[in-house]
């Protein structure tokens, strides 16, 4: 169970192991439904399992050629740690433009090892359509990065690797909220945006002391606007009924439904599909909530049950990896270990930066919010 005493470090090292190792158990059974998983698997999914077509995992459709099975991390751990990359470079809070200036020419020429290709390549050859829309509108479109999401399919592109927003705004729900919204703008708009921004909202809200999954979940429907807000309430009203995945996998599908444009069959959205809309919501973000809740923040439980959710249970589980993560749940040793050493990553380096940039990113606020509580005070003084 979560760990409410946790400091920045261990909850920072928790979130992004947690996520890692939640995209590479999610990995293997993307895209498919319970029902799928529980027959190709004979029952649950309890750990980490190779790819879903075997040795032919090169050729067989429609995954080829990426090996995800085995431990391999995908786009959504690459994603969290080129952004990590980022606040490294920058050493303070993120806008639109440093997703321009520095996330970019990272996707693009810096060859880096992918574990689904097992080979080292550009970055940019293995993200989705989704994510190589940033470098088309950005480095070769020069569209204005606050905009240049405006036009993309609506997924959660952006949400997936916003957990390190949350991290540097630690126990500031509302800053990582704002700061991701902005940084998700050269991405994503509508409802995507919108995910980025709450998800970011909620690994912050996991960071602060005392913080439990009914906290965490509270934070998000204070801040999460249109479907989004209504797809969490209506996915947390009814995790709150169970205690377990098994039970909780078909009524939370239910619950997201409505507001999820995909439709029933995943790898075939429907005509309406990831368009922008004031009612609909990425599946994703509520559903990690509410594995979260169903689990009471522990992470195992809260892991597996996105990982057998299927659908895009990747992104489900890194989602859900990184809240139970910070919330100061264990991520288990055993399952890291696998993952660091099959996708040929330490993922502990990232958190190690990723602290020591938060920890400079505060002294720095805390000096430019006294600066201008200073001259508040002179002006107030006038009156």
């Amino acid at each position: 169970m979560p760990h409410t005493d946790a400091g920045l470090e261990e909850r920072i090292t928790g979130a992004l192991v947690g996520a890692a190792v939640g995209d590479a158990l999610g990995g293997p059974v993307e895209g498919y439904s319970p029902e799928q998983i529980l027959e190709r698997h004979g029952g649950r999914v309890h750990g980490i399992v190779g790819p879903w077509n075997g040795d032919d995992w090169r050729t067989a459709r429609p995954i080829a050629p990426y090996h995800k099975g085995d431990g391999h991390v995908t786009d959504d751990t690459l994603m969290t740690h080129a952004l990590v990359r980022v606040y490294e470079r920058v050493r303070d809070h993120l806008d639109a433009y440093a997703i321009a200036e520095h996330l970019v020419p990272d996707l693009m020429t810096t060859p880096r090892w992918i574990p689904e290709l097992e080979a080292e390549a550009l970055p940019l050859q293995r993200v989705f359509l989704a994510e190589k829309w940033l470098v088309a509108r950005l480095h070769y479109g020069h569209v204005d990065p606050r905009e240049a999401g405006t036009g993309n399919i609506v997924n959660c592109g952006a949400a997936m690797y916003m957990a390190p927003v949350g991290l540097v705004n630690a126990a500031d729900p509302r800053g990582a909220y704002a700061e991701a919204l902005d940084v998700a703008g050269a991405h994503q708009s509508s409802y995507g945006r919108e995910a980025a921004g709450v998800f970011a909202a909620a690994v912050a809200a996991a960071c602060a002391p005392g913080a439990t999954a009914r906290s965490v979940v509270d934070t998000c429907v204070r801040l999460a606007k249109d479907g989004t807000r209504a797809a969490i309430e209506a996915v947390c009203e009814v995790a709150s009924r169970y205690a377990d995945f098994e039970s909780a996998l078909k009524p939370l599908r239910e619950a997201v439904a409505p507001f999820d444009t995909v439709g029933p069959d995943y790898r075939a959205p429907s005509l309406g599909a990831r368009r922008p809309s004031r009612l609909h919501s990425i599946e994703e973000l509520p559903v990690a909530l509410g594995m979260l809740l169903v689990a009471r923040g522990d992470y195992r439980h809260a892991v597996l049950g996105s990982v057998n959710y299927g659908r895009d249970c990747d992104s489900i589980a890194t989602m859900a990896g990184a809240l139970a993560g910070a919330l100061g749940s264990d991520v288990p040793a055993d399952w890291a270990k696998t993952v660091a050493e099959a996708s040929r990553l330490d993922l502990h380096a990232p958190a190690t930066a990723l602290t020591e940039v938060a920890l400079q990113i505060h002294e720095r606020d805390v000096r430019r919010r006294r600066a201008h509580e200073a001259a508040f005070a002179t002006l107030a003084g006038t009156r």
